[in-house]
């Protein structure tokens, strides 16, 4: 049986099928049918249940894309988004003509954009638990974020920061995170105290000049109204009417992440971030987890849990976190 479904957009179609078709596999193996490009139609060859199943997912992205502020960077990771929302929202993929067959309310798109770089490129979140993130460090005082590398936690902190620091909210940034080597020995590194520890906060001036740029972010650093240093430098100070982001948190100890939420001040926004599956530090050495358990219940501190679904760095960045989940006991059984 044969049908077929036509894009109303041909930016949407390139999107779905992808370089030179690339994407089509994907969806007939998830889908279970066979797609043959035709214009900006696709040929739905398969049985009239999955038929119509295709068709309706078609249908909701469509909708998603239409209803999206942020089309210019809609890919496939959005499409890719939506059909996990999807399946989780049908418990897998039950028949299109079953009564607990759901498209319907299971979309998501950005509201706000969070900020637009210096570039003029407007910065979105990407997924639901992104968005809950940004929100959280509007609303609270001190917002933590757990979850693996690549679901945007610092990129989304300094977007945020960027644009409170921009509208005054805030009158400057503080970025810092522990200078532990990442399981190898540097040595000794030359330089002034600055030179030193650049290494360690390299993802950090990334993420500023792509937000900011490079001579914005040199000239705010010159003047004060940007300060990246290691958590050990926080010690003795009270941080007031500023955005302090911590990164890498499960590389802290128990008594650091202490001395630095102690360090908050007036009209001031914390964000943490941190990923328990990297831990550089000995066995039990880490505090990010107890401190989230210590501040559960406290008012104006809040903890958002990103998964595998909210990583937007490359997919394969997604398929290696999984793998390495799904192998996690076996390893720790033979060691």
């Amino acid at each position: 049986m044969d049908e077929s479904f036509t894009f109303q957009e041909e930016s949407l179609y390139q999107t779905v099928c992808g370089i030179s078709d690339s994407k089509l596999p994907l969806w007939e193996a998830r889908l279970n049918v066979k797609l043959i490009p035709r214009g900006k139609s696709l040929i739905i060859q398969g049985n009239s249940k999955e038929i119509k199943k295709t068709k309706e997912i078609f249908y909701q992205v469509e909708e998603n894309y239409r209803k999206r502020p942020d089309k210019e960077n809609f890919s496939f990771f959005d499409i890719d988004y939506l059909m996990n929302q999807i399946k989780d929202a049908n418990s897998g993929w039950p028949t299109p003509d079953s009564d607990d067959f759901k498209t319907e309310g299971s979309s998501w798109s950005p509201k706000d954009k969070i900020f637009v770089t210096f570039k003029g490129k407007p910065i979105f979140p990407r997924t639901k638990n992104q968005e809950n993130f940004v929100e959280s460090l509007k609303k609270n005082y001190i917002t933590v974020a757990m979850g693996p590398a690549g679901t945007g936690k610092t990129f989304l902190s300094i977007a945020t920061a960027c644009r409170m620091m921009q509208t005054g909210e805030v009158d400057r940034l503080i970025l810092t995170r522990p200078a532990v080597e990442a399981g190898e020995n540097l040595g000794f590194l030359p330089g002034d105290l600055t030179q030193k520890v650049n290494p360690y906060l390299r993802p950090i001036y990334d993420a500023l000049h792509e937000c900011i740029g490079f001579e914005k972010t040199t000239e705010f650093l010159q003047v004060g109204k940007i300060e990246i240093a290691p958590i050990a430098f926080m010690r003795g100070r009270t941080l007031s009417h500023s955005f302090i982001i911590l990164d890498e948190a499960q590389n802290c100890t128990l008594p650091q992440l202490k001395m630095f939420l102690t360090r908050f001040g007036k009209n001031s926004k914390m964000a943490i971030s941190g990923d328990a599956t990297q831990i550089d530090l000995a066995h039990g050495k880490s505090g990010l987890e107890k401190t989230i358990h210590t501040l559960r219940g406290l008012s104006g501190i809040d903890t958002i849990f990103f998964a595998r679904e909210d990583i937007t760095r490359h997919p394969i960045v997604e398929s290696i976190v999984r793998r390495f989940e799904e192998n996690e006991s076996l390893f720790s059984k033979k060691q």
